[in-house]
């Protein structure tokens, strides 16, 4: 899962790029949504796994 956030991200920001050197607003914008996406989704996972960390901890 963390790696489909960093390509997320990298898509996102290749979007972006290409959008804001093109002047194509959209392009831009969506790559601005996907760039957020995967870092919200980063952000998920790594709350999740610390979770899961602090409960495995409790266990033993």
């Amino acid at each position: 899962m963390a790696d489909e956030s960093k390509f997320e991200q990298a898509k996102g920001n290749v979007k972006e790029t290409v959008g804001n050197a093109t002047d194509n607003k959209d392009l831009e914008k969506e790559g601005k949504e996907d760039k957020n996406s995967g870092k919200a989704k980063e952000f998920v996972e790594n709350a999740k796994n610390k979770a899961n960390e602090a409960i495995d901890k409790f266990k033993k």
